[in-house]
């Protein structure tokens, strides 16, 4: 009797998704798996991407672990189905008497407007209605018009900075915010359960559930935006921006205009969306050398500021002049300075900031300054504005996460890099008036709360073993954790996987460090530990120059020290 191997049922599984593939180039690229040799069939059809982190994300291509059409379809009818089957919103049941809105928007990456409209025409052949956003757009725009309009859901196609062969597939609930558990896991049941979809599972496009807005949902947004900066606050400043390629300058410069600003000046090459990123390797304005073109022209320019966009527009990246060069901030740096312009500006007690644990404490000192509430949460903005929804009586003035995202206020619950952008230019702004710099905001930051340096060390495992070998890693920290870290005392370990933590359990340790701080954790999306350190000198003194280089040597020598202790290494 012939056994039957996992490469078998991968084969009758690439068969089977060939009958329904609408796309002609992944139907090309599964009969060529087929017809070849080796386990390319097992890799792309012996799983599937996993329906997490607020949805997908992964290459183009054919199968289950690849972004493609029938992913997408499969994806949308699941959601749909949760919709009008599961609960509504802040727990309740759904209500079978109303029909559930979906607001759906798409980037400029290859197949983002066409994953849109089959998400539109599966929702609405389900009963779903949509309201599908003339793309492509920045995420906040959709992030915005979900609460706006009171939807039920919102679902953003956006691999956001990515690599150019990547896709994705965001999703929020009507709350604004990206979804959690257990609505995450809710979906992704309901995937693996759902059959393969057919184009008799999709609607007509004129179907009267499909209603295809016009810029009057972006024009709302960039009015509403207005709202993070203050209406008598200065704005004589001269910008240099780049979307990096992406869709954020249209309505940036909308915005810009509409608060008062000179029009910033567009780096050319950078300025129309493209998803093949022709100018940089990585379409990421936190890799170095992104922003080398915008950095030449406001140097030419005599700019007072660099701000730059990823290609979706979330994020935010700044660089300014430090001297007879240009210093390209950390997400830290812009986080603790954009927090205390914000608190500066308003009042009440029950003012909230929040940021993640992997990110600089200098945060907690400023709340503490001010005198307003301060959370710590996991990583990514599903978990910070989190302390603002579960407290009605907290205040959300300001969020955010090394990795360059912000949010300013309560407008988007998401990090957005279009009102971050316009919030910096007003600091900047208001310090020229004065005379001042942004170094000079950010080195009063340092006398007050201590010089804080912050960095990422990444290990990737790409051979097969290497989920277990990290597992493996992860536990031997558990079990047998360091005395201390190049040569930083551990003062205190943090597991907060085990039970009890005042944060939902996840696969991370903190390490609390005489000096500093290291947080070790698994990549969600990728097959890397990631290690965040921190080292603080809390008198600084006047030589600040001197104080950072040696903060910064400090760092490195952490970093160097975390990456031997995450490839098995003694530190």
């Amino acid at each position: 009797m012939r056994t039957v191997t996992a490469t078998d049922h991968s084969a009758d599984t690439a068969r089977r998704w060939l009958q329904v593939d609408p796309d002609p180039d992944t139907r090309a690229e599964t009969e060529a798996l087929l017809a070849g040799a080796g386990n390319a069939v097992q890799e792309r059809f012996g799983g599937r991407l996993v329906f997490g982190t607020a949805g997908l994300r992964g290459a183009l291509g054919a199968g289950p672990m690849r972004m493609n059409r029938v992913m997408i379809r499969m994806t949308a009818a699941a959601i749909a189905r949760h919709l009008l089957t599961g609960n509504g919103p802040n727990g309740a049941p759904a209500d079978p008497e109303t029909t559930p809105v979906v607001v759906v928007c798409f980037d400029a990456r290859h197949m983002s407007d066409v994953f849109a409209e089959d998400t539109v025409r599966v929702l609405a052949a389900r009963g779903v209605a949509s309201v599908l956003l003339p793309g492509p757009l920045p995420t906040p725009v959709l992030a915005f018009t979900l609460r706006d309009l009171g939807a039920d859901a919102g679902i953003m196609v956006t691999a956001s900075h990515n690599p150019r062969a990547d896709n994705g597939y965001k999703v929020y609930w009507s709350d604004g915010a990206q979804i959690i558990s257990p609505i995450d896991s809710e979906i992704s049941a309901l995937i693996d359960e759902a059959p393969l979809p057919t184009d008799n599972d999709l609607t007509d496009a004129d179907s009267p559930l499909i209603r295809r807005a016009g810029q009057e949902e972006v024009l709302r947004y960039v009015e509403a935006t207005a709202s993070v900066v203050q209406v008598d606050s200065p704005r004589d400043l001269s910008i240099v921006y780049t979307p990096l390629h992406g869709v954020g300058r249209d309505t940036l410069l909308g915005v810009f205009e509409n608060a008062g600003f000179n029009e910033p000046l567009v780096v050319p090459e950078q300025g129309d969306p493209d998803p093949d990123f022709p100018t940089v390797e990585y379409p990421n304005p936190e890799v170095p050398g992104a922003l080398d073109l915008a950095i030449a022209l406001a140097s030419d320019a005599g700019a007072d500021i660099v701000i730059a966009n990823d290609p979706d527009a979330d994020r935010l990246a700044v660089a300014v002049p430090d001297g007879s060069s240009w210093r390209t901030l950390t997400g830290d740096d812009v986080g603790v300075l954009l927090a205390d312009h914000v608190l500066t500006g308003g009042s009440g007690h029950n003012r909230l900031v929040a940021t993640t644990v992997v990110s600089s404490r200098m945060l907690e000192s400023i709340a503490a300054h001010h005198g307003v509430r301060h959370a710590e949460t996991l990583t990514g903005f599903k978990w910070i504005v989190r302390p603002g929804l579960l407290d009605p009586s907290a205040d959300f003035v300001f969020g955010y996460e090394e990795a360059a995202g912000f949010a300013v206020g309560d407008l988007v619950r998401d990090k957005d890099g279009i009102t971050a952008a316009l919030a910096f230019a007003e600091l900047t702004a208001t310090e020229k008036a004065a005379g001042r710099t942004v170094i000079d905001r950010l080195h009063d930051l340092w006398q007050r709360h201590g010089l804080h340096r912050t960095g990422l060390r990444t290990i990737r495992f790409e051979d097969p073993g290497g989920a277990s070998r990290m597992a493996e890693l992860m536990d031997d920290l558990r079990t047998s954790p360091p005395e201390a870290i190049s040569g930083m005392g551990v003062v205190s370990v943090t597991d907060l996987a085990e039970p009890g933590s005042a944060l939902p359990s996840t696969d991370a340790i903190i390490f609390d460090l005489d000096g500093g701080r290291l947080v070790v954790r698994p990549s969600g999306t990728e097959p890397m530990l990631k290690a965040y350190a921190e080292v603080v000198d809390t008198s600084p003194g006047d030589d600040l120059g001197e104080v950072e280089a040696a903060a910064t040597r400090l760092l490195d020598h952490l970093l160097d020290g975390a990456g031997l202790m995450l490839t098995g290494a003694v530190t």
